[in-house]
């Protein structure tokens, strides 16, 4: 791990924005700011994951239905796939630049991006060019994204109140499920008001342009606020090195590769209890709602989405009572019991679900939630914390996004492959539990608590 000398640092001549109370409405317009563009992203997933039977008929020859539904799902792990890319060049960007100005870049560009998918031409207008294009644009999301949720945690942990970090990343964890929730919601309720033929031809298309306007009013909120106050620190320390004439690097114009050369151990550490995070959101959120549908449970769609949406509205609020406890109980505690739980209550979910009726369903996601609640709070504010400000933005990206990267991405297309081999459900959530107990080790051998780490250290070294 990490350690740090703890040195003075130079002083800021600009004012600092942060409230030293940790007043919530002080800080309200840096936490939209931070969180509008994670609630994009999500947003995102949450339409192409409801919408996909529509993009495979538009985009993919219609003689396979499988086919095409599994060209639609590589896209989803593409995307996942390029991350650690995208989280390489956004880092080095934002660790040079500031936090502010690779956030404004990020959020313009996934809102293009995604307002794009909307406006691609079909399978039957221009033929195989149209699965090209939709999965180059999957692409370019992919490395977009990998940049955004650890800028936002930087970017939110560098300007909270020391004592209260774990409460104001909630919000970033709100940002993800109640982006789900709006992508899929909104997108159920297109296909309510139109036709199944206008649907198929154009009514697909709608969410995907109404990421446009949320773009340019999160795009808003980011320019009117000011760059945060450790990066500020950074710029002012910099100005008075070169003043006096001192050979000191603040700002490393390098952090990629310092990064890699001094966070290596915090980066695997990190990776290594997140996979339990990526895992454990994405089969929940992915695969849990296809499964009700099909064999042997044989669900009606709206009663399996309907159980997966009330699961999310209980999550959310959740998240914040969850933020709460890991700014008074620590993040490792947080995070060893977010490991222990896996083991108990993603088993159980899956053996309730087995009753195969709509209640059934909706309590085993309220059990498998447990964990999740447990997890992702701490997991994003010790992202922010584990790493010195000087390369926070870089080794968290590349932390992060090897972790959900890999791991996430993959999550829907190895729980199918291992339901089908198997011929059983059991072997979801052993896959489940065994990465779960991966992630138990890395936490109680590997991770050094970070609650009221100091943002502020000058040096850092293995």
């Amino acid at each position: 791990m990490t350690t740090r000398s703890e040195t003075t640092p130079a002083p800021v001549t600009t004012a600092d924005p942060r409230p030293p109370d940790g007043n919530t409405t002080s800080l309200r317009k840096p936490i939209l700011a931070g969180t509008v563009g994670n609630f994009i992203e999500q947003f995102d997933y949450g339409i192409y994951g409801y919408l996909a039977p529509y993009m495979a008929a538009s985009f993919f020859p219609g003689e396979n239905q499988t086919a095409a539904m599994l060209g639609v799902y590589a896209g989803f792990a593409v995307s996942f796939l390029v991350r650690p890319f995208g989280g390489m060049i956004f880092g080095r960007f934002g660790d040079r630049l500031g936090r502010r100005n690779a956030l404004a870049v990020a959020i313009i560009s996934m809102g293009v991006l995604t307002t794009l998918i909307g406006v691609l031409p079909t399978y039957a207008t221009v033929g195989f060019a149209a699965t090209m294009f939709l999965l180059i644009v999957r692409l370019l999301q992919g490395l977009v994204q990998g940049g955004e949720y650890a800028g936002a945690v930087a970017f939110i942990v560098e300007y909270a109140d020391q004592k209260r970090r774990g409460f104001y990343t909630s919000f970033l964890s709100v940002s993800v499920f109640f982006g789900l929730l709006c992508g899929a919601g909104l997108s159920v309720l297109v296909a309510s008001l139109v036709t199944d033929g206008q649907m198929e031809t154009w009514g697909w298309r709608i969410p995907f342009l109404v990421a446009m306007p949320l773009t340019l009013f999160g795009l808003f909120l980011r320019l009117r606020i000011p760059e945060t106050p450790e990066f500020r620190r950074l710029q002012e320390e910099q100005k008075l090195a070169i003043a006096e004439g001192r050979h000191e690097e603040k700002i490393s114009q390098a952090p990629l590769l310092d990064a890699f050369r001094t966070q290596w151990k915090p980066i695997l550490i990190f990776a290594g209890f997140a996979i339990t995070n990526a895992v454990l959101s994405y089969t929940w959120a992915t695969f849990l709602p296809g499964y009700l549908q099909g064999d042997p449970i044989n669900m009606p769609k709206q009663q399996a989405l309907a159980a997966n949406f009330i699961a999310l509205g209980v999550l959310i609020p959740c998240l914040v009572v969850s933020g709460l406890l890991v700014d008074r109980l620590g993040r490792k505690p947080m995070l060893i019991a977010a490991c222990l739980s896996t083991l108990v209550c993603v088993p159980l979910a899956f053996r309730v679900l087995l009753a195969h009726t709509f209640t059934a369903a909706l309590i085993a996601q309220l059990i498998y939630i447990i964990p999740i609640m447990l997890i992702s709070v701490a997991l994003t504010v010790s992202m922010a914390e584990m790493f010195p400000t000087k390369v926070r933005y870089s080794a968290s990206a590349l932390a992060y996004n090897l972790g959900f990267g890999i791991f996430g991405g993959t999550a829907p297309l190895v729980a199918t492959f291992l339901n089908s081999v198997t011929g059983t459900i059991w072997s979801v959530p052993i896959y489940v539990c065994s990465i779960a107990l991966i992630s138990l080790l890395c936490v109680t051998l590997g991770f050094r608590e970070t609650k009221g780490t100091r943002l502020a250290d000058a040096t850092y070294d293995n």
